[in-house]
């Protein structure tokens, strides 16, 4: 009852934070997308309904580590077995000779229903094991007060709605982030983004994210446990950082946001890996999905050993647009993007836009040496510096929690020994 209590009043301050956007002088933009906006308070009464309901049960105290482990297997296992016969499902209804299609698609959909059932009823019990799992590892790292981490960790498996993303046209920033019903199509976000462009001379960008720092933290299905866990501590540190003056100065600026995606980056990798370690070992060769940007892969028709280096390919993308805006050439570097989107294309990424959006966006994650969508920006590797310079996650997180600007960062890294 006291992790649902803490739960609702972290809940309270996220919806607060985001009713307060309504005072933004990009207002005018979301005549766009306010009739497909999502609608977060009550995703988060339901999203509590349904903890408190498990927190009652508490079904995963009665079980071993082993017994935990056994749960997950199924559960991941489930989620496959569902995914399998959705792709089934999409095959039978799309394929141009499909024979008895009526019929065939009756049985697969009674069939995905059950097996969507059970998916629902495992999904509810190894949400709470990775929560309990994920909050015995932040006790063990320091972040416990009296053995309760504050806020509790709390997440649920859900469509995730989409993010648009509005950046100038003349420069690479975020001016509106707003939170789009899931499912949208590609004429659909199509029409959000080339209205904004048309009407405000400003780039935007509909993208899909893999976890959102709500309360309860949202998170999409993924059979990868690797990722799920990151994903959970990703987003569990940024609603520890929202109750602290980082957090709380995330929209100010684009440094702002880089520093505490950054931040959550290195952290959530730090935090999941020792979940892993501890609860799920059998996953340690496994390797760990990006939350954001691909990384690297392998180009059709070239011979073994040829790879494609993404992340390397989208820094020299970045640091010439940022070359091409600074010299005010707008239309020349809208065209430049186009044309390695092109390029990203043929070697096996399927980017529907690169624009000053896509790099406002995927920008701010800046945890890998290399920048990738970053670029050459100064922000991420002086947060990587910064974490070098301490032997463990706590002592990190309690350096920089209190930061409230780029300058107030490089005065931390110059004073830490």
């Amino acid at each position: 009852m006291l992790n649902l209590l803490m739960g609702l009043g972290v809940a309270l301050i996220l919806l607060g934070g985001s009713a307060m956007q309504s005072n933004d002088p990009y207002e005018a933009m979301r005549k766009f997308s306010r009739a497909v906006e999502f609608d977060f308070s009550s995703w988060t009464v339901r999203a509590l309904f349904q903890k408190a309901v498990s927190a009652a049960l508490k079904a995963e105290k009665f079980l071993t580590t082993e017994q935990q482990g056994q749960v997950t297997n199924q559960y991941l296992a489930q989620l496959s077995h569902v995914q399998a016969l959705q792709a089934e499902l999409t095959a039978i209804v799309s394929s141009p000779h499909q024979a008895d299609r009526q019929k065939l698609t009756r049985v697969v959909e009674r069939n995905l229903a059950r097996q969507e059932e059970q998916l629902a009823k495992l999904g509810l019990l190894e949400e709470a094991i990775l929560q309990t799992q994920t909050e015995q590892t932040l006790n063990s790292l320091g972040f416990g007060v009296g053995g309760q981490v504050i806020p509790p960790v709390m997440f649920q498996v859900s469509d995730l709605p989409l993010n648009l993303i509005v950046s100038p046209r003349t420069e690479i920033k975020t001016v509106l982030d707003i939170s789009l019903i899931p499912g949208l199509d590609a004429v659909e976000k199509e029409r959000i983004e080339s209205g904004i462009f048309s009407e405000f001379d400003h780039a935007a960008l509909v993208e899909p994210v893999g976890g959102l720092g709500a309360y309860p933290t949202m998170v999409m299905r993924s059979t990868s446990l690797n990722w799920l866990a990151e994903t959970v501590a990703h987003e569990w540190i940024h609603n520890y950082l929202t109750l602290r003056p980082l957090g709380m100065r995330y929209g100010v600026s684009a440094e702002m946001r880089t520093i505490n995606e950054t931040v959550a980056s290195l952290a959530g990798k730090e935090i999941s890996r020792k979940v892993i370690r501890v609860y799920h070992p059998q996953w340690q060769t496994l390797p760990t999905l990006a939350l954001r940007e691909a990384r690297t892969v392998r180009r059709e028709g070239l011979t073994a050993g040829e790879e494609f280096d993404f992340r390397s390919e989208m820094r020299k993308t970045r640091v010439r647009v940022d070359e091409l805006l600074a010299q005010g050439r707008v239309a020349e570097a809208e065209r430049y993007m186009e044309e390695r989107r092109v390029f990203f294309w043929e070697n096996g990424y399927r980017l529907r836009k690169i624009n000053q959006a896509y790099f406002a966006f995927y920008g701010s994650y800046n945890d890998t040496p290399g920048g990738g969508a970053s670029g050459s920006d100064p922000v991420g590797p002086a947060v990587q510096a910064l974490r070098a310079k301490f032997s463990d996650l706590y002592s990190f997180l309690r350096a920089v929690e209190n930061i409230t600007s780029f300058e107030g960062l490089l005065n931390v890294l110059d004073r830490t020994e």
